[in-house]
C-alpha cells in the first residue's frame, strides 16, 4: 500500500452500506492523505488506488474504546498487554482509537505520570490513542501540573472514589479537582464506589472466612456503587463540572445518574460490554475459576442486563467500553487465591467488544445499527473532543473505517486472540459478524482477523477542552 517516498496510495471502498450514528446509505468512500476526501456513487479511482469491494457489507466509522488500561501497575503486578499487543488486538476487533486511563499512584506526580504513560504508547501503538489524566491526589503543585497536561492536549481527567490509599482521592481533593476541571472546560471521568463501605465490608467478609472470588461482589454490592454515583453527583452539581461515570453496572447506580441529570447535572454514562453479556454467576464458579471474572464494579445479577440494554437504546446510557485490564489466570489472578481482595481486577475484552455488541445487541434486536455506531464510536468522539475527526464518515474526517461482514460466523478462543493474556472470558462463544477490513487514517491495518498494519504508526491525539 506504500507508494514512492512512503506516501500511502489512495484507497477506495466500493459498494458498502455506510452506517453512521444518524444515516444508512450505499456509496463509495475515497480516501487520500489519511482522510476521507469524497463520498459518492460509482467513484472512478485514479490509477494506483487500492480498492476494497464492500458489497454486502457495512462500513462503519472506526470504533473508539473510551476506557482501556494498557500500561497498568496494579496490586504489585502489571497488566499483560503492551501497546504493541493491545493496539493490534484492538484493530482486528474494529477499534481504531484507544483512550487509556493514565493512573499514577498517590506517591507520583501527575506530570511525570503523564510522560511515563505517553512513553509506553508513542512509537509503539498501531492505532491512534489519547488519555484520561488520572488525578490521584491534589496537593501542592498538582494544579500547575494539570494545567500543563491540559495544554499538552488532554481534555479529560480520571478520578477514583474507590481504592483507598492507592488511587482514591478524598472529598477535598474531589472538590478542587472538579472546580479546576470546570474552569478549564475539562470533563472528569469517575470510578464511583464508596471506598469506606468497600473497605469495611472486605474486612468483615475475610474475618468470616469468606475468601473466594464470588465474595468480591458482596464486598461492593449495588448500593455501594449507587452511593458513589450519588456522592459524585452532589459535588458535580455544586461545582458545575461535567462528569462521566465509567463502568456503570446496575440499575441502582443508573437511577442516581438519571436523577442528577434531571436536576441539570452534566453527566454522561458509560457501561461495559462485560455487564451486558456476563453476570455474577460467572465469578461464583467453583474452585478458583471465578477469578477470571473479577472486576470492579463487579458483574451483577442478570436482571440488570435488560436495564442496561434499555438504557443504551433510549439514550440514558451513552457509551460502551471495556475497562480492558488483562491479567493472566495462571500466574497473576492466584495472588488472591486465599484473599479475594488481592485478585488483580479485570476482564480482558478489548478485542471482543465490537463483535459481542453486534452479536448480542444488533443481531438480537436489542439495539439498531445507528445506536450501535453511536454507543461504540460517535458518542465517545463527541464527549472527548475527537469529533468529527473520529467517529464520523464524512469528507475531512480521518479515514478510520471498518468494513464489517455480518455474514461471518466464528468462535472466540484464547488460542486465536491477539490480546496478551492466557484466557478468554468468552471462550467458545459464537460471534455473528466480524470486521473484514479495518483502516487507520487510510492504511489497511487488519484483514479478516489478522493484523496487517504498521506497529508504531498510531498517533497521540491532542484534544481541546470543550465542556463549560
Amino acid at each position: 500500500m506504500f507508494g514512492k517516498n512512503n506516501i500511502f496510495m489512495p484507497l477506495l471502498i466500493k459498494n458498502g452500506e455506510i452506517v453512521t450514528a444518524s444515516e444508512r446509505y450505499v456509496a463509495d468512500i475515497f480516501c487520500a492523505g489519511e482522510t476521507i476526501t469524497r463520498i459518492a456513487q460509482n467513484i472512478t479511482p485514479p490509477p494506483g488506488t487500492e480498492i476494497v469491494d464492500a458489497t454486502g457489507k457495512y462500513v462503519f466509522p472506526g470504533f473508539i474504546d473510551p476506557h482501556v488500561h494498557i500500561y497498568l501497575p496494579f496490586m504489585g503486578t502489571f497488566a499483560k498487554d503492551t501497546y504493541e499487543t493491545g493496539s493490534q488486538a484492538a484493530l482486528v476487533g474494529g477499534t481504531t482509537t484507544l483512550i487509556e486511563m493514565c493512573c499514577p499512584s498517590r506517591q507520583d506526580d501527575a506530570l511525570a505520570g503523564f510522560e511515563l504513560w505517553l512513553s509506553q504508547a508513542a512509537g509503539k501503538s498501531a492505532c491512534d490513542f489519547t488519555f484520561h489524566m488520572g488525578v490521584t491526589k491534589f496537593g501542592a503543585g498538582t494544579e500547575a501540573q494539570l494545567r500543563e497536561i491540559v495544554a499538552r492536549g488532554i481534555s479529560s481527567f480520571k478520578i477514583f472514589l474507590a481504592y483507598k490509599g492507592a488511587f482514591g482521592i478524598d472529598d477535598a481533593e474531589l472538590y478542587h479537582t472538579l472546580k479546576l476541571a470546570k474552569e478549564l472546560g475539562v470533563i472528569v471521568t469517575a470510578h464511583c464506589e464508596n471506598e469506606t463501605l468497600v473497605a469495611e465490608r472486605q474486612k468483615e467478609l475475610l474475618a468470616a472466612g469468606r475468601i473466594g472470588p464470588g465474595e468480591h461482589h458482596e464486598s461492593r454490592p449495588p448500593a455501594v456503587e449507587a452511593e458513589g454515583v450519588h456522592h459524585l453527583m452532589t459535588f458535580a452539581e455544586l461545582t458545575g463540572a461535567a462528569v462521566y461515570i465509567v463502568h456503570l453496572s446496575c440499575k441502582e447506580a443508573l437511577a442516581e445518574a438519571i436523577a442528577a441529570r434531571q436536576r441539570g447535572v452534566d453527566v454522561t454514562v458509560e457501561t461495559l460490554i462485560q455487564y451486558l453479556v456476563l453476570d455474577k454467576t460467572y465469578a461464583e464458579r467453583p474452585g478458583f475459576e471465578g477469578a477470571k471474572f473479577v472486576m470492579s464494579p463487579p458483574l451483577r445479577d442478570a436482571t440488570n442486563q435488560a436495564v442496561l440494554w434499555n438504557g443504551l437504546r433510549s439514550g440514558l446510557i451513552n457509551t460502551v467500553a471495556t475497562d480492558h485490564a488483562p491479567f493472566d489466570f495462571q500466574t497473576q489472578k492466584p495472588m488472591g487465591r486465599e484473599d479475594f481482595t488481592k485478585i488483580p481486577n479485570g476482564i480482558p475484552s478489548l478485542e471482543e467488544r465490537v463483535n459481542l455488541l453486534f452479536t448480542h445487541g444488533v443481531k438480537r434486536g436489542r439495539i439498531d445499527l445507528q445506536t450501535f455506531v453511536n454507543i461504540a464510536s460517535t458518542q465517545a468522539a463527541r464527549t472527548f473532543g475527537l469529533f468529527p475527526r473520529k467517529g464520523a464518515i464524512q469528507p475531512g474526517s480521518d479515514a478510520d473505517l471498518v468494513v464489517y461482514d455480518p455474514q461471518y460466523r466464528g468462535v472466540i478462543s484464547a488460542k486465536t486472540q491477539l490480546m496478551n493474556v492466557d484466557y478468554s472470558a468468552f471462550e467458545g462463544w459464537a460471534i455473528e459478524g466480524r470486521p473484514s477490513v479495518v483502516t487507520v487514517r487510510g492504511q489497511i491495518a487488519a484483514r479478516d482477523g489478522k493484523f496487517v498494519g504498521t506497529v508504531g504508526r498510531g498517533q497521540f491525539l491532542k484534544r481541546e477542552p470543550g465542556h463549560f
